[in-house]
């Protein structure tokens, strides 16, 4: 097999945007180091917006920034399998099972239902639907090819996720002593109901003690990615019926990648050292692709248009909350 090497007209395009986004990155990076309570994919975002909202994005930029946001995007939800350790989900018991399941299930109907009472284009309710039940924008990512989503219903999912998530680590560490949950009990609640792993661990790391349990049962819920798309798929696949052109695969390549990483993760032949690598790639990945999708969101224009999509965002947040306290008091997981 013969390995082609990318021509230089190929390339050449990418560079201005692809060193934009090196320096956002960095910047995202470096903000999070010093304001722990910002991630470094809501700076991400955020950035993205600034230039696309003040007019300061420029055209040239448009190649690397369409590159990142699906490649980079895509090989970031496979390094994320390399996370998950399958022998996790056991020391959960199946109280925790139960919480995780229950979460993702009515916070993905529950989110479509509100969206439908609201009048959204189904597309854009189901992304938001399956980032706020599962992991975010890796979630959207990998769910988007089985819809009939444009960019505009991406980049909204994304910047609702990262908001209410970011929103999340504010807030939820206050709410522990009003709801009487003690350490445990909150690790519980924040890998339940967070939307990105990062803001999730962010969340965590609030409440000294906790960050264990948000871990174990955030990735957890993340193994439910691959069967979340399959089933977007195939409900997918009956709507079109025999048009081929518009049917999905059940799974993606890069889901199916996703997969593979998983269970080469549960063999245990993965040296430490590499899944740490690989965990950092996958952050750096992730956080450039953040940024690419980031730049567009035009936040005036959102502003003009998107209240309902808000609404749908904010009401998301809180019934996942609501219902992983639900099962955490419920359940006594934690």
């Amino acid at each position: 097999m013969v390995l082609r090497v990318p021509s230089r007209s190929v390339v050449r395009p990418l560079v201005p945007g692809l060193l934009v986004i090196a320096a956002a990155t960095a910047i995202a990076f470096g903000v999070e180091g010093v304001l722990h309570a910002l991630t470094a994919s809501t700076v991400a975002v955020a950035l993205g917006a600034l230039l696309r909202s003040t007019g300061t994005f420029r055209p040239q930029w448009r190649p690397a920034t369409g590159f990142a946001s699906r490649r980079l995007l895509r090989i970031a939800v496979v390094l994320l399998g390399l996370q998950l350790p399958l022998a996790g989900i056991a020391s959960l018991g199946l109280g925790g099972i139960a919480l995780i399941l229950g979460v993702v299930v009515v916070t993905f109907f529950g989110t479509q239902l509100i969206g439908r009472a609201l009048g959204l284009p189904p597309a854009r309710s189901l992304l938001v639907a399956t980032g706020f039940s599962i992991c975010g924008a890796s979630a959207i990512a990998a769910v988007r090819p089985a819809t009939d989503a444009d960019d505009e219903d991406t980049s909204t999912a994304i910047a609702l996720v990262t908001l209410c998530g970011t929103l999340a680590i504010v807030f939820l560490p206050l709410l522990r002593g009003p709801f009487g949950l003690d350490v445990q009990e909150f690790g519980a609640w924040a890998g339940a109901s967070v939307h990105d792993v990062g803001q999730a661990v962010a969340t965590g790391d609030r409440v000294p003690g906790a960050l264990a349990t948000v871990v174990v049962v955030k990735l957890s819920r993340v193994l439910l990615l691959a069967p979340l798309v399959a089933l977007v798929a195939l409900r997918r696949r009956r709507t079109v019926g025999a048009d081929t052109a518009q049917r999905p695969p059940v799974l993606p390549f890069f889901v199916a990648a996703f997969v593979v990483a998983v269970a080469v993760r549960a063999t245990g032949v993965v040296p430490d050292a590499v899944l740490s690598d690989a965990q950092r790639i996958q952050s750096i990945l992730l956080v450039a692709a953040l940024f690419a999708l980031g730049t567009g969101i035009d936040v005036p224009h959102l502003v003009r248009t998107g209240g309902r999509s808000l609404v749908l965002g904010l009401s998301s947040w809180v019934l996942v909350a609501g219902i992983a306290l639900a099962g955490v008091k419920l359940l006594h997981v934690g």
